[in-house]
């Protein structure tokens, strides 16, 4: 899932910190855990934040 996520990272030009920001978290922390695998099923919420910040639809993330 990680994957598409950074595609559209890549895409629009926003970095792991803007999108930690976006999202409204203080540490990146999350994300990396994320990215690196250490989180494996991601909440639902954190799904949703991730998605509203970045203007795509959950679907993007199937």
């Amino acid at each position: 899932m990680w994957d598409e996520i950074q595609k559209i990272l890549d895409e629009k030009e926003i970095s792991i910190y803007q999108l930690s920001n976006l999202i409204g978290f203080k540490s990146n922390s999350v994300l990396y855990s994320f990215k690196n695998g250490k989180i494996k099923k991601p909440s639902f919420e954190l799904m949703v934040k991730i998605a509203d910040a970045l203007d795509v639809s959950l679907d993007e993330f199937r």
